[in-house]
């Protein structure tokens, strides 16, 4: 073998062979035990949800509860009240988790996600307008919020087409598409009346209050379609990674294929906004954590959106019960964590003289 220094029949080629298949195993065990570490996370969260709160209920009786036992009050409280939140928290999360991964990984750029770019301004302008304008709630706000999220990515994405798309552009464009959005949300927060511009609040910190099973089955339904769409998308990610270039030599359609992928990352976006309000930084966090788990594993799509769930459970757990008498909006707790983060990132960026 040419350039290697290993030649045919030699006994280093298979020692050579079976080196790189032990690196495969211990990749594929490192990779399972990070996705198991973070499912466990995300159940240990969400027993703890259906648990806690103004009546204690033990794990026995809750599990026991949801594999069809229990008294009837206990039900009410774990069926009716509780687990619609909690299994909401968990697929918001997975959904914000997972979006994140593709902008960043396809934009290779740690600052693009949908609430930095101004996706998550564009479910927030529309739900606003619809809220305050014309008085709309529930479902219909929700398909505001979605109408909006996904107008505002494909506006952001026509803007910085320039014969193909630079992630660096994209970003630049949507942060002042955000900003431009945020203006607006801003003004008509100002010209409103102070009760409706206190519920409009509520929502655009992003807040799993009172949500029940009718804001959780559409969003279960959408995630159903997007997520397997995503992934079956995402096998052209390992040579879109490799640059524009080397992905066309490899057989990639470089344009169409980063652009379906940036469809389904601004669709799972806008679907988890419309479902509660924009919950910030939780697609901004949580691929770099899943990245750090697992280095050298590309955009690591799935444990980012574990992450993503594990992050945003635990988070509108603590919302609840953090104060006494006073629930805080989920996205108020994820911004303590993811704040702290985005300082430290522009801080590092400029450091080491780069952006991205």
């Amino acid at each position: 073998m040419k350039g290697t220094g290993l030649v045919a029949g030699s006994p280093a080629v298979p020692e050579a062979a079976a080196r790189l298949g032990r690196l495969r195993l211990l990749r594929r065990a490192r990779f399972a035990s990070v996705c198991a570490g973070l499912l466990l996370v995300v159940l240990a969260a969400f027993t703890l949800a259906l648990c806690t709160g103004d009546l204690a209920v033990p794990v026995a009786d809750v599990w026991s509860t949801l594999l069809g036992g229990g008294d009837a009050g206990t039900r009410f409280v774990v069926v009716e009240l509780r687990l619609p939140r909690a299994l909401l928290a968990l697929l918001v999360g997975f959904c914000l988790g997972l979006s994140g991964a593709l902008f960043q990984a396809l934009l290779r750029n740690p600052l693009a996600s949908p609430d930095v770019i101004g996706v998550s301004s564009g479910a927030a302008v529309t739900a606003v307008v619809a809220s305050l304008v014309y008085g709309v709630s529930g479902l219909a706000l929700s398909g505001a919020a979605l109408t909006g999220a996904l107008a505002a990515g494909a506006a952001v994405y026509l803007l910085a087409w320039r014969r193909g798309v630079n992630g660096h552009r994209l970003v630049l464009i949507g942060v002042g598409v955000g900003a431009g959005l945020s203006s607006v949300v801003s003004y008509l927060m100002t010209r409103s009346e102070v009760t409706e511009a206190q519920s409009a609040f509520v929502w655009l910190a992003g807040s799993l209050n009172a949500r029940s099973w009718p804001h959780f089955w559409p969003l279960l339904l959408a995630s159903s379609v997007l997520v397997p769409l995503t992934f079956a998308a995402s096998r052209t990610m390992p040579a879109l990674q490799l640059g524009d270039g080397t992905a066309a030599g490899l057989g990639a359609r470089v344009e169409r294929d980063r652009l379906a992928l940036l469809a389904c990352a601004t669709a799972l976006a806008g679907v988890a906004t419309a479902a509660a309000g924009p919950v910030g930084f939780v697609a901004f966090v949580a691929p770099p954590v899943a990245r750090r788990l697992l280095p050298g594993h590309g955009a690591a799509l799935l444990p980012a959106a574990l992450a993503g769930a594990a992050l945003t459970a635990p988070a509108d757990l603590l919302g609840q019960h953090l104060l006494p008498q006073t629930q805080l909006p989920v996205g108020i707790v994820t911004s303590v964590v993811g704040a702290p983060y985005l300082l430290w990132l522009l801080a590092r960026a400029n450091r080491v003289g780069t952006g991205g």
